[in-house]
């Protein structure tokens, strides 16, 4: 057996497509169990083998023949499986600093909604008596320019210059920043 992987690796250096896939076939089972010990995930070993074979055929000038083929594959692998462990905690805490990044924007967002809505009603708390109802019964009731105008028994035209009024007035309020 031994001179059989022997003869193998010296026709994989001298580029031997055959030779490669020969050697692929012999390792690749119990090279996959291996990875999977560690990974517990039988598609990832597979990916993660079929790497290795890669890197192998890639460096296959780089190795030699003499030394023990197995203990070398099988030192790629641990390496490999390492690194892929390695690589999944690191996107696990990135993943995990960006949903913090998240719920902390979420909250201080939040909190800048909820701040500008009161600034909003307090705006309206300080328009005119008609001017209010009118923006109540649009915005909060959702009534239209018609309904409003047949309630209040104004114009339509009145109740269409009366909400542009009381917009343009909240939005100055709402420009205006308090000095601290």
């Amino acid at each position: 057996m031994q001179k059989l992987k022997k003869e193998l690796l010296e026709r994989l250096l001298s580029g031997d497509a055959n030779a490669f896939e020969e050697l692929y076939d012999l390792y690749r089972e119990p090279a996959i169990r291996f990875c999977n010990t560690i990974l517990k995930d039988v598609e990832e070993s597979e990916n993660i083998i079929q790497e290795v074979f890669l890197k192998i055929w890639n460096k296959r000038e780089t190795i030699n023949p003499t030394l023990n083929f197995t203990s070398y594959l099988f030192t790629i692998i641990k390496n490999s499986v390492f690194d892929q462990l390695k690589e999944i905690k690191k996107n696990e805490a990135l993943k995990e600093m960006y949903w913090q990044n998240v719920l902390v924007y979420k909250a201080v967002d939040s909190d800048i909604k909820e701040e500008r809505l009161l600034k909003v009603k307090k705006a309206v708390e300080e328009l005119s008596e008609k001017r209010k109802r009118i923006i109540k019964l649009n915005y909060e009731e959702g009534k239209s320019y018609e309904e409003i105008a047949n309630q209040l028994n104004i114009s339509k035209n009145t109740v269409k210059n009366q909400l542009i009024k009381a917009k343009q007035i909240i939005r100055k309020q709402l420009e205006v920043v308090p000095v601290s």
